[in-house]
């Protein structure tokens, strides 16, 4: 990457201000473009984050079009319609995937070398929605996935532990939505299987270990249903989350972070976008990790599998 990377936020909502915000802060960029289809919005939002200047560290902040986002090194689409109460991410699936078809074109003609990286919801089918509208190698699209999943999974892990989250080694994989599933058999903290680990933690005596961690991984799993039906959207969250991923590529870090990318002969799985572990350096997906699962988790992802592949196929993504 060259030493002044270039992002576009293609969406300047709440996700696509908080992921800027969380940017800024980290001083992962020197130029920021915000596009969006209400231009006064993303002017404002410009100006406002540029205000904040003396207290940053140096980055160009600024509203524009398409143009705009030529010679960037990251695009990141947050852009489509919101969530709404009661609604899965899957019923979004119609109105952003005709919003996509208006947006990737727009960025494939300015921004061909970018890495694009996929955040509306519902992510997985916009992912590979991205992947095939865009051309480019499925490397270079990356969906947001369950990284804001596992990480709600290890802070819930963590304060029932009471422990630092960063502690607790957990992922949540598969789909980003109702049927993503928890690696129980490879979660870990403090060196030990997290079973293990249940046998000395502090709280042992307090719970019923099944019951308990069950009760945790759903309470991930619904965690934006109950953030949305409070406050009406969730940003500050991912935000993060993508500030972690974009680190990740434009410093060239080689860390492993449980993204959406494309699948390729997985439990006999093929030609859909899934959260798996994953490498990520400058080159966007440099590997899929593909971990050894128990039997209920293996069914548990080819179950996230036939779920996207049947909402790729209604919309004819093939």
């Amino acid at each position: 990457m060259r030493y002044n990377p270039k992002i576009s936020v293609i969406g300047a909502g709440n996700v696509g201000i908080r992921y800027t915000y969380s940017v800024i802060i980290r001083g992962l960029a020197r130029h920021i473009v915000l596009v969006d289809v209400n231009k006064k919005r993303a002017e404002g939002e410009a100006m406002d984050l540029s205000h904040g200047a003396p207290y940053y560290n140096p980055v160009q902040i600024e509203a524009g079009e398409y143009p705009a986002i030529e010679n960037s090194d990251l695009v990141v689409i947050t852009a489509g319609r919101n969530q709404n109460p009661g609604e899965s991410r899957l019923d979004l699936i119609k109105d952003n995937t005709r919003i996509y078809a208006g947006i990737i074109p727009k960025c494939v003609q300015y921004a061909p070398t970018a890495k694009y990286l996929v955040v509306s919801n519902p992510v997985d089918v916009l992912s590979y929605v991205t992947y095939k509208l865009s051309g480019k190698p499925a490397s270079e699209v990356i969906g947001a996935g369950t990284v804001l999943d596992s990480a709600r999974f290890r802070f819930l892990l963590g304060s029932h532990c009471g422990l630092d989250p960063r502690n607790v080694h957990a992922y949540i994989l598969g789909e980003h939505g109702d049927s993503e599933f928890p690696v129980w058999s490879n979660a870990m903290i403090g060196g030990m299987p997290i079973r293990e680990y249940c046998n000395i933690c502090a709280h042992n005596s307090e719970c019923q270990t099944e019951e308990i961690l069950d009760d945790i991984f759903n309470e991930a799993r619904d965690a934006a249903h109950q953030i949305i039906s409070r406050k009406g959207e969730t940003s500050y969250g991912i935000g993060l989350a993508l500030a972690r991923i974009t680190s990740a590529i434009l410093n060239d870090e080689n860390t492993i972070l449980p993204v959406s990318t494309l699948i390729n002969d997985f439990l006999g799985v093929s030609s859909v976008y899934l959260s798996l572990p994953a490498l990520i350096n400058k080159g966007g997906v440099k590997q899929v990790i593909k971990p050894n699962l128990s039997t209920k988790e293996r069914e548990q992802f080819q179950n996230s599998a036939v779920t996207i592949r049947k909402v790729l196929d209604a919309i004819h993504f093939n």
